[in-house]
C-alpha cells in the first residue's frame, strides 16, 4: 500500500472523542498558557540575550526579539489552526499523518524525539550544573558527570566522572508526576512558572533604575566596530560581518535568540486533555507567545541598560553569569538577586523538563495507537489514566542518556527537530486548506499561504544555519528511523490493516 496513506480525519476526530478510554480532559486556557511559557522560558532568557546582544545585535538585541517572535509567530498560528481543528495528542506527527501520509508522520514523529527526549536529557544536565552552583560545589565531582568527562584540580588529583546522579534526580521526580496525572503536573508547573515569572519581572523592576542611557547609544553596533581580542591576541568577536552590525546585526542577533523561543510547539501536544480545545488552544499557544516576547524584550532592554553591551562580548560574562555579573557589577545592594536569578533557571530548567516530558509520551501515546510503535506505549494508567509505560521507557532511555552523555553531544540536534517540526506544520496548514476547505475550522491562520510560506521558509533557513556536524547526526538518526519504519512500523500500521482500523466519528453519534 501507498507509503503516503493519510489518516482519515473522521477517525481522528473519533479518536480525540473517546474520553472513556482516551486521555482526561482537565486542562484550561490558562493551564495551556502556563504549560507554554514554562517550555519557552528555561535559561535561554538568561544566556541567549547577553550572547546576542555581545556578538551581533548591542542594545537592539530588544529589536532581535521582535523579529524571532514574529519568525515562531508565522508557524504559531499553523499551530493555533490545527490545534484547535484536529484536538488530538501528537503534535505534529497527527497533522502531518492527515495532511501528508504516514510516512512523513512517521518521519516528523521520530524527529521530535530529538527535540522532546534529546532535549529533556541536554535540560537535566544543565538542571544538575546550576543545582551544583547554588550549592556551592558541595556535590562531588563524580556523581554529577558523565563517565566521559574528567578534570584535574588545583591539587593536581584528577577525577572522572561516574555518573550524573541529580539529572537522574530531577528526571524521576518528575515522571513519577507526570504518572501521577495530567492536572498535577500542570499545577506543579503552574508554581514554577509563577516562581520564574516573578523573579524575571522582579529583575526587569529592580533594573530599571540602573539603566545609563549612555549604554543604549548607539543603539545597533556601529559599522567598523574593532574586532574585540583577549590577552592572547584571538579574536573574540569579529563585527565586520554583514550580520555582525546595524540591522544586519539585529537579523544576526534574531538566529541567537530564536532558540529561547522554542517550546511553545508542546502546548499542542496537550490538545486531547484541553477541557475546550477548539477554543483554548490557540490561546494557550499564542498566548504563552505573547507573554514571553513582552517578558523578552523588556528583560533585553533592562540588561544592556545596566551593563554596556561590550562587557558581554567575554564568553564567561556573555554565557551563563551575564544577568548576574551584571547585578553584582552595576546593581550595588541587590547581590540577593543573583542568587534568586539561579534559583528562576532552575525553575525554569525544571518546568522545561516536565512539559518535554509530557509532550514525548503524548507523541509515544499517539504513534502506538496508530500502530507504528509498540503497544505499551500507548497503555494508560487504570487509575489516573496517564500513559505511565511510556513515561517510564521515557525516564529509561532519558535518564540513561543524562546519567552517562556529556551535555554537549546533544548540541543542536533539539533545534532540528523542533524547526523540522515547524516547516511540516507550515506546509501541512496549506495542504490542508486546498484539498479539505470545507472543514471546521474553529481558528483560522490569517493571510494563508503567504503565513504558512513565511514559516516554512525562515525555518528551513534556520535549519540550513545548523553547523554540518549537527546535520550529519541527524540525518544519521533520520536513517535509523526509515530503518525502524520499514522493518517493523509499516508492517503494524492500523491504517493498513482494516481489522484494527479506528471507528469512525460518526460511530459516536
Amino acid at each position: 500500500m501507498s507509503l503516503f496513506i493519510k489518516k482519515p480525519l473522521d477517525q481522528v476526530l473519533a479518536q480525540a472523542a473517546d474520553t472513556e478510554k482516551g486521555l482526561k480532559r482537565t486542562l484550561g486556557a490558562g493551564n495551556l498558557i502556563a504549560l507554554g511559557i514554562g517550555a519557552i522560558i528555561g535559561a535561554g532568557l538568561f544566556v541567549r540575550t547577553a550572547a546576542a546582544a555581545g556578538q551581533a545585535a548591542g542594545p537592539a538585541v530588544t529589536l532581535s526579539f521582535v523579529v524571532a517572535a514574529i519568525g515562531c509567530a508565522f508557524a504559531g498560528l499553523c499551530y493555533a489552526e490545527f490545534a484547535s481543528m484536529i484536538p488530538i495528542a501528537g503534535s505534529a506527527y497527527a497533522y502531518s499523518y492527515v495532511t501528508m501520509g504516514e510516512l512523513i508522520a512517521w518521519i516528523i514523529g521520530w524527529a521530535l524525539i530529538m527535540e522532546y527526549a534529546l532535549g529533556a536529557a541536554t535540560v537535566s544536565i544543565a538542571w544538575s550544573e546550576y543545582l551544583n552552583k547554588l550549592l556551592g560545589g558541595a556535590i562531588p565531582y563524580e556523581w554529577c558527570h558523565s563517565p566521559f568527562e574528567s578534570f584535574t584540580d588545583s591539587a593536581g588529583i584528577h577525577h572522572s566522572g561516574i555518573l550524573n546522579a541529580p539529572a537522574l534526580v530531577i528526571l524521576l521526580a518528575l515522571t513519577l508526576l507526570l504518572i501521577k496525572g495530567t492536572q498535577e503536573s500542570a499545577f506543579v508547573n503552574m508554581i514554577i512558572v509563577f516562581i520564574k515569572v516573578a523573579i524575571v519581572i522582579l529583575f526587569i523592576a529592580i533594573g530599571w533604575q540602573f539603566i545609563k542611557p549612555e549604554n543604549h547609544t548607539p543603539y545597533m553596533i556601529p559599522e567598523g566596530t574593532p574586532a574585540v581580542v583577549d590577552q592572547a591576541g584571538k579574536v573574540i568577536s569579529d563585527y565586520s560581518g554583514w550580520n555582525k552590525h546595524g540591522w544586519g546585526g539585529v537579523l544576526g542577533g534574531a538566529a541567537i535568540v530564536f532558540f529561547a523561543f522554542i517550546g511553545f510547539d508542546a502546548v499542542s501536544t496537550a490538545a486531547q486533555e484541553a477541557k475546550n480545545p477548539k477554543r483554548d488552544m490557540p490561546i494557550g499557544i499564542l498566548g504563552s507567545l505573547v507573554v514571553c516576547t513582552i517578558l523578552y524584550i523588556l528583560f533585553g532592554h533592562v540588561l544592556t541598560g545596566v551593563a554596556p553591551w561590550k562587557d558581554f562580548v567575554d564568553p564567561e560574562k556573555g554565557r551563563e553569569a551575564s544577568v548576574a555579573y551584571a547585578i553584582s557589577t552595576y546593581m550595588t545592594g541587590y547581590g540577593w538577586l543573583a542568587n534568586a536569578v539561579t534559583v528562576a533557571i532552575l525553575a525554569g530548567f525544571s518546568s522545561v523538563i516536565l512539559v518535554m516530558l509530557m509532550g514525548q509520551s503524548r507523541i509515544f501515546y499517539t504513534m502506538s495507537n496508530d500502530g507504528l510503535i509498540p503497544k505499551a506505549f500507548g497503555e494508560l494508567h487504570p487509575k489516573y489514566k496517564t500513559p505511565y509505560k511510556a513515561n517510564w521507557i521515557l525516564f529509561i532511555f532519558v535518564g540513561a542518556f543524562a546519567a552517562f552523555v556529556p551535555g554537549h553531544v546533544a548540541g543542536d540536534l533539539t533545534s532540528f527537530g523542533t524547526l523540522f517540526a515547524f516547516v511540516l506544520v507550515s506546509i501541512g496548514v496549506w495542504i490542508l486548506r486546498v484539498k479539505s476547505p470545507n472543514i471546521e475550522r474553529p481558528f483560522k491562520a490569517p493571510l494563508v499561504p503567504v503565513v504558512s510560506t513565511l514559516g516554512a521558509l525562515i525555518c528551513t533557513l534556520m535549519i540550513v544555519g545548523l553547523d554540518a556536524q549537527t546535520l550529519k547526526v541527524a540525518f544519521i538518526w533520520m536513517g535509523i528511523g526509515l530503518v525502524v519504519y520499514f522493518a517493523y512500523s509499516r508492517k503494524r500500521s492500523k491504517l493498513k490493516n482494516p481489522g484494527e482500523i479506528l471507528p469512525k466519528a460518526s460511530d459516536f453519534n
